[in-house]
């Protein structure tokens, strides 16, 4: 039976990468904001966009060619439970929600998760999915 790692605190830098302006030290995300911004990071990444570990990422991007309707959406949230499933491990009870809006060629994504370790509430990222010709 695997261990289940359980952590007190989580930590990043910002990717803004702008210095404080009293300090100039760079910012740092603590916890569920470092979560969410992870969770982020890993579903707007396209596999082999980085160059040390091709595999991060989602093939999310992939899927905004095709129709905009209720089978690309499942397609979609497919994608996103799988990304975050392998790449972190911090999160659990993922759920995602993918509607699609043909009107304007896009989908908006909720993706709601617990944090493991942590008493925080459900945590909810939200975003808009759309096409970048």
């Amino acid at each position: 039976m695997a261990i289940q790692r359980i952590s007190r605190a989580f930590k990043d830098i910002s990717l803004s990468f702008e210095p404080h302006p009293i300090t100039k030290d760079l910012p740092i995300l603590k916890n569920e904001n470092a979560i969410r911004r992870s969770v982020r990071n890993i579903v707007q990444t396209i596999p082999t966009e980085r160059f040390f570990n091709s595999l991060l990422g989602s093939e999310v991007r992939s899927s905004l060619f095709g129709f905009v309707d209720v089978g690309t959406a499942s397609v979609i949230e497919s994608q996103i439970e799988i990304a975050l499933d392998n790449f972190e491990p911090r999160v659990n009870n993922v759920q995602v929600q993918v509607d699609p809006t043909p009107d304007h060629n896009s989908f908006d994504v909720t993706i709601l998760f617990d944090i493991i370790g942590q008493e925080f509430p459900t945590q909810e990222y939200s975003f808009l999915l759309e096409a970048t010709r």
